[in-house]
């Protein structure tokens, strides 16, 4: 599988790095500090949920793809809480995990924006202000934060845990379930029906996706 991936992605044009343990892996991860990481969760020395652990303990940020054979939910939720943000379960297409990872890269590198629109909405980073149509929409500091790092990270699946510490910060005593308060007051002041969100998209065990449709 290693080879044949190998073979796929450097046809497509990627330069690849190929590790056959968790250890080589993670070494690789911090020494050639790659676009994309396709993790593998059955891994000798290290398993793929610890790689991935500590890929984001070092604060790396990079993209990661997680390959497993197991279908159960559980496993997938740990995944992703551990910070992965997309999964392939075996056996997959070639053409589908290309896929994902086009579009993953697509949303991650990029240029950071002082405004962001979505929608009729524009937000304006320095001027800390969202409009809708030119109308000011008012946001207190904390639904500005959290709407922030929302379009800052399209697509990406957000844990409670995350958002607390990027909004909230790390020495924070505020629970994650006032994570969910602050998504409903955002969702009553940008969703068309707060009911059915458009724009922030409900994970479940694990938190929350911005993901504003055919953008």
């Amino acid at each position: 599988m290693l080879r044949g991936l190998k073979d796929n992605f450097e046809f497509q044009g990627y330069q690849v790095h190929v590790a056959e343990d968790g250890e080589a892996g993670l070494n690789t991860v911090l020494n050639a500090k790659p676009d994309l990481v396709l993790l593998d969760l059955m891994l000798p020395k290290i398993n793929g949920y610890e790689v991935c652990r500590l890929i984001r303990k070092e604060g790396i940020d990079t993209p990661i793809i997680m390959l497993t054979a197991k279908s159960e939910e559980s496993d997938i939720v740990l995944g992703l809480n551990l910070g992965a943000d997309d999964y392939v379960t075996k056996p997959f297409s070639i053409k589908e995990l290309l896929a994902r990872a086009e579009a993953l890269l697509r949303r991650t590198q990029h240029v950071e924006a002082d405004v962001y629109r979505f929608g009729d909405f524009s937000l304006d980073l320095p001027a800390r202000k969202l409009t809708r149509g030119g109308d000011e929409i008012k946001l207190s500091p904390k639904e500005f934060g959290l709407l922030e790092l929302f379009v800052k990270k399209p697509g990406r699946a957000l844990s409670r845990d995350d958002i607390l510490n990027t909004v909230w910060g790390y020495d924070s005593y505020v629970g994650t379930r006032s994570i969910d308060r602050f998504v409903t007051t955002l969702r009553n002041k940008i969703e068309p029906d707060p009911h059915q969100p458009i724009y922030i998209h409900t994970i479940r065990e694990i938190g929350y996706k911005f993901d504003p449709p055919n953008e």
